[in-house]
């Protein structure tokens, strides 16, 4: 379809997606899940070309995604899942979709054409077939959706970028070049001796725990919708680890380019699947989501996901309004 970003499109009825789909309500490896029947019948517009994606499983890299594209406001909200709060951006194919011609409009709120055989199919498979305990959804799977890798050095990825419309030729090199910069670090810890190391090997941004050990905590009772401060690197640095975590959350490059911006408070994060595994995480002190702040990829060749990072409250101050 060669869809490109600020496209409308309308999403297939149930029974044609349905005709899409095999006996693990997948397409190409990828699920259709439950969350996203709702969408049926809406005219949406195309937000990112997801033609490749962050291995957030394995850490191999990026990988490729063939026909596939996110859609603006479309985010899974876990209601068949268990609850799982990660409000992943949802991958569609390009066979679940039909282009609106020309002057079209999104219309969110188009009722659906409704197919008794979809769902049932959709909910017997959000479970794992060899562990029925744990869930199966796009974020498990997408190592199967998404098989080949795709290295630095394979240029039509950042042609794709561009002529997408994800990205503009700026922001394409600026993340190339902090790519490129990576690997070299990276090699340079594996073949060089320590005292020849850039900057302690670090990745483009430099960031640098100051504790080692055990972590603190700290508690703000934050509500959807208060107002709060992003502190600033050292502040964060301060309460992380030699592994960047504190108390097993990650912060990383990408989370430091929102230090001292002022953002509302989305939700309070309890429960999440974790993507491995596929199991349920009941979180022992609640995360938070700030409205409007995701990965924005810079930091991984323009990778179009957008995941939602979670936030300690210890990472953050409230701002009286």
């Amino acid at each position: 379809m060669n869809l490109r970003v600020g496209d409308v499109v309308e999403v297939r009825g149930e029974a044609e997606i349905l005709a899409t789909l095999d006996e693990r309500g997948e397409l190409d490896g990828l699920p259709f899940m439950p969350e996203m029947a709702a969408f049926c019948g809406r005219r949406m517009t195309v937000h990112k070309v997801a033609h490749k994606l962050c291995d957030t499983q394995t850490r191999s890299g990026l990988r490729r995604m063939e026909r596939a594209v996110h859609l603006v406001g479309a985010r899974c909200d876990g209601s068949a899942h268990g609850g799982c709060q990660t409000a992943c951006s949802l991958y569609w194919k390009e066979a679940w979709l039909k282009r609106v011609g020309s002057g079209g409009e999104a219309f969110p709120e188009a009722p659906a054409s409704r197919d008794g055989r979809l769902l049932p199919l959709l909910e017997v498979n959000t479970r794992k077939p060899d562990a029925p305990e744990h869930y199966a959804c796009q974020a498990t799977e997408l190592l199967r959706a998404a098989p080949v890798c795709l290295p630095v050095r394979s240029l039509g990825q950042y042609v794709t970028d561009v002529r997408s419309g994800n990205v503009g030729p700026a922001r394409t090199a600026h993340a190339l070049l902090i790519g490129i910069f990576n690997r070299l670090q990276a090699a340079s810890k594996r073949l060089l001796p320590e005292r020849l190391w850039f900057r302690e090997g670090r990745r483009w941004g430099f960031l640098r725990p100051g504790l080692r050990g055990r972590t603190p905590s700290g508690t703000l009772d934050l509500r959807p919708g208060e107002l709060v401060r992003v502190k600033s690197q050292a502040e964060i640095l301060a309460t992380l680890n030699e592994d960047m975590l504190n108390r097993g959350l990650g912060f990383e490059e990408e989370m430091a380019r929102y230090c001292g911006k002022v953002v509302r408070v989305q939700a309070r994060v309890e429960r999440c699947i974790d993507e491995r595994s596929g199991r349920m995480l009941t979180m022992k002190s609640p995360c938070i989501t700030l409205e409007n702040v995701v990965c924005q990829g810079v930091h991984s060749l323009n990778c179009p996901r957008e995941f939602v990072p979670f936030w300690r409250e210890i990472w953050l101050e409230r701002v009286t309004p």
